[in-house]
This record gives structure tokens, sequence and C-alpha cells, in this order.
């Protein structure tokens, strides 16, 4: 992804911005955060309902995520995924696991909105993705926490896009009409109203990552995507949180989608586990994990 960081910004936080403001290309974030409050990037968001269906219905009776005789290709490189069909139900927890090269990460941000089909079609509860849904959470593996914000300030961030811009379907599901900025109760619950006053670099690196768990979680998302968020920790930290992350999913009641390399993570996290081998990617090799 090309991002500009001539003023120093990491480039996780371009990648978390471009899916927290709903920008559908590179160009609208590109640079832009250099000159411009992050509240102020253009947000667009299509919603469509299924003819017969209320919108209570659809969510129980459709797949929560649906690749259809999906493909996609960088320029002038072999398809990472090449009619690729792929189902999720509502609340499954699955990981995708793989060597570097493979198309994780790829397949991760095509389910965030980041990137987009060549073609075929992708269905979050079964709507057409075209740019990030206002309902998913994305937690990279470098944070993307802004160096120069408290924890609290961090945590809150995605609230105050959605407090300036309002329950448009953009920023924030419609029928949110009220947002409460109050963070500190998932400060609480992630173990961090002690360091709430600290800057990123005043952390350890699990105690950033779970100021993005909590940023993310504060929004209330019913899909969590994860991309690697866990392997620069040490092995205490790393288990630590893939225990948090579990508790939260089930209280939380999220679909989860977390991308691996790590076998064993794989198999602590996903109860059914995505492989993706050398592209190009033709179907689906699924491994059930219920234990």
């Amino acid at each position: 992804m090309r991002y500009n960081n001539g003023a120093g910004f990491p480039a996780s936080f371009f990648v978390y911005i471009q899916f927290l403001s709903g920008a559908n290309e590179e160009s609208e974030v590109e640079g832009r955060a250099t000159r411009e409050p992050a509240l102020r990037l253009p947000l667009r968001y299509a919603l469509h309902s299924v003819q017969g269906y209320s919108a209570s219905a659809q969510r129980l009776y459709f797949f929560m995520i649906q690749l259809n005789d999906l493909t996609f290709h960088y320029p002038n490189t072999t398809p990472v995924l090449q009619n690729f069909n792929w189902q999720v139900q509502r609340g499954e927890r699955w990981a995708i696991l793989g060597s570097s090269g493979c198309g994780k990460t790829t397949l991760l941000y095509l389910l965030a909105g980041l990137r987009f089909p060549t073609s075929g079609e992708l269905l979050i509860d079964n709507e057409k993705l075209t740019r990030p849904r206002p309902q998913s959470g994305l937690i990279l593996q470098e944070y993307g926490l802004l160096p120069w914000a408290t924890v609290e300030e961090n945590v809150a961030l995605g609230l105050r896009v959605r407090g300036f811009y309002g329950a448009d379907g953009i920023h924030a599901p419609r029928a949110e009409t009220n947002v409460d900025l109050n963070v500190i109760p998932w400060l609480k619950r992630l173990g961090l109203d002690e360091f709430s006053a600290k800057y990123p670099s005043q952390l350890s690196g699990g105690q950033r990552q779970r100021t993005a768990i909590a940023r993310t979680l504060a929004l209330r998302p019913d899909l969590l995507l994860m991309d690697e968020p866990f392997s620069s920790l040490d092995a205490i930290t790393r288990a630590d949180l893939q225990k948090l992350t579990l508790e939260l999913c089930d209280e939380q009641n999220l679909t989860l989608i977390i991308v691996t390399h790590a076998i064993e993570e794989a198999a602590i996290m996903g109860r059914k586990i995505l492989l993706l081998g050398t592209p190009p990617n033709l179907a689906p090799s699924i491994i059930d994990n219920p234990n």
C-alpha cells in the first residue's frame, strides 16, 4: 500500500484511518493526515435491503461472510485468489493460516474493505462490500496508535469520529443515535485504567495491543478482523491476550477472523482454520477445530 509518511506518521495509522473513515481508495487518505484532522476524512457507505426479508431476518438467515467466485490479483502478478468460494457463519471463529506471500493479509484487507475483488463478489451481512463498514473492527500488528495521544484519547478516537458525523450509515450504524465518549469501562475491562494518561511510547507491546483492542471494541463491532496481532509479543503476553480476545469474542458475540502464520495460534484462536497455499488459491482448504 502506498502511503505518504513524510510527516512521521506510523504506516499502520494510515491503514487504520483508511479503514475507520470508510475510504475506498488510497488516494482518499494518502497525505491528507498531514494537513487535515482525521475527523474530516470523506466517508460514504451504501446500505441495501433484500426484498422480502426484514433486517433482523437477514442477519439470521444469511451467512455473515460470503465470497462468491472471487478473484483478486495485483497488477501483473499471479492471482492471489481465483474463483474462490468461502462462507462464514455469524459468531464463528476462524484462523487464516499460511506461509508468507500466500495471501492471508490480502484476504483480510478484502474483508475489511481496503482491497476490492478483481471479479466475483464479497458479501458481508448479505451486502456487497464497497468500502469499510462501520460494524467491522480491524486490529493491526503494529497497533495503529497515534503517538501524540494518550491511551484514553486513542481508545476514544473511533467514537469521536462517530460523534462528529452521527449515525449516517457510513461512520456509524444508522440505528446508533447516541455516542457515549466514556471509554473508562473499556479501559478497566482491558486492564488499562491506570495507564489512561500515558502515551504509546510509555507502554509495553502488550499494553499497546490492549489499547488497540479497546479502541476497536468501544465501537461495538459484530465482525473482528485481526492481522497477526500478537506476533511481536513475548510468549506470556501473547497467551494472555489470546485468552482475553477469546473471552471478549464470547462476551460480545463477535465473528472473529484472525490471520496468523503460527500453527499453535491457529489451533488456539480458530474453531475453523482456513489454509492458504502458494497462489493462486482456487478453493478453500478448511480444518475443523471444535476443541
